[in-house]
């Protein structure tokens, strides 16, 4: 019996989930928000107890510090030696690391290195992992990539209509993201239909404040939305999704406020999607909420979302000639039963029917009717289990 700890890092914040293992019991679970700004949040959750805290938090390492002795101040651990392994989500791999990898100066420099392929992430992952390096350095560290599971895309799908040099030389194509989320959905839909995973077809839609749909033939990824970062593909929260190129040079001249292309991306990163539609919210939930109330504009953006999951899911479609199941997941697919539902209407024409009974907030498992041709499932995420599942594997 050891206990692992699942970190997923971001910017600001630090999610985490500790499991005994093998036997794969969470133990407890938290969240530290606004890293670096005032006020600061963590909180931990425990044998049906919720603790929260707000205090000052300057960087990675602090938190990581906070972390690690409120597990002690809650008895979830005696020691630290406990802790044997630390799996950290990594959003960009690059053609670099095609699995999880055990972490070592290298693997932490070229992680760094990869940050212009996922500048809102990568950066953050890193700080994370110097951070419980520092203060456990006897764990196993296990970085996991996000892309990985995309790294069985054919050239076809993954290449961009460049000239050839601009992929042999600068690694310029599509990667993907969110990885651990699709493989680990898609395995339990073929839980639920009763199948072989090698003998299914199916298109999984993890959608969150950020958001990818992949086309899965046979457990393996032959397409997904994201591209090169992950700010390709279906609108998001506050990224733009597929956007003409020829925006950013004309934004440039026309807009004294954007100085450069790096200006533009980040706008199309951080002030886009929902929120730059809607004027109001990155989350679903407010977006919705003022549609309801009659607000043009949340309605505009809600409808520009949805239409781009529906799009994605129709190639995907073509492409896989069918499919066994569309799977819902993550913050917005498990939750939003209006974007489902608007995800889903007029596409009974390719056998998708759902049951309206089943399409509410807190429905899990199969919500298609008994004649739907292609099942549509809603399926809650794991992504700190396959993390700590593969800090498991690289122990052995």
């Amino acid at each position: 019996m050891t206990k692992t700890l699942a970190v997923n890092a971001g910017s600001s914040s630090m999610k985490w989930q500790m499991y005994e293992m093998p036997e794969e019991r969470v133990l407890a679970k938290g969240l530290i928000e606004r890293i670096g700004l005032k006020d600061s949040i963590t909180t931990v959750s425990y044998d049906d107890k919720k603790e929260t805290q707000t205090l000052d938090i300057e960087n990675h390492t602090q938190a990581v510090h906070i972390l690690l002795e409120d597990l002690k101040r809650f008895s979830i651990v005696k020691d630290f030696n406990e802790i044997t392994g630390v799996g950290h989500r990594v959003v960009a791999g690059g053609e670099l690391f095609k699995k999880s990898t055990l972490i070592n100066e290298d693997v932490l420099k070229q992680i760094e290195a990869l940050s212009p392929l996922a500048p809102l992430h990568n950066p953050a992952n890193a700080a994370g992992i110097k951070a419980f390096l520092e203060l456990l350095p006897d764990a196993t560290a296990v970085a996991v990539f996000d892309t990985a599971f995309h790294t069985t895309m054919p050239e076809k799908a993954f290449r961009y209509p460049l000239p050839k040099k601009y992929y042999t030389d600068n690694a310029v194509r599509k990667y993907g993201a969110h990885g651990t989320s699709h493989m680990y959905v898609s395995q339990k839909a073929a839980e639920l239909l009763g199948k072989d995973i090698k003998n299914t077809k199916i298109i999984t839609a993890h959608i969150g404040n950020g958001g990818s749909i992949t086309a899965i033939d046979g457990g393996k990824s032959i397409d997904t939305s994201m591209g090169f970062t992950p700010l390709a593909g279906i609108m998001m929260g506050t990224r733009t999704g597929e956007m003409d190129p020829s925006v950013f040079p004309y934004l440039i001249d026309n807009d004294p406020s954007l100085k450069d292309a790096q200006a533009v991306v980040d706008m199309m990163n951080k002030e886009s999607g929902l929120l730059g539609v809607s004027e109001i919210s990155s989350d679903m939930r407010e977006v919705v909420d003022a549609m309801e109330t009659g607000n043009a504009d949340a309605k505009l953006a809600f409808e520009m979302y949805t239409d781009r999951i529906k799009k994605f899911i129709g190639q995907y479609l073509a492409i896989l000639n069918g499919a066994d199941a569309i799977v819902f997941t993550a913050g917005v697919g498990e939750n939003s039963a209006p974007v489902r539902q608007a995800v889903l209407d007029n596409m009974d024409w390719l056998g998708i029917k759902y049951d309206q009974s089943k399409n509410v907030f807190g429905f899990e498992g199969d919500m298609s009717t008994p004649d739907s041709k292609v099942k549509v499932l809603v399926i809650p995420t794991d992504e700190e289990l396959v993390i700590a599942r593969d800090v498991e594997a690289a122990k052995k």
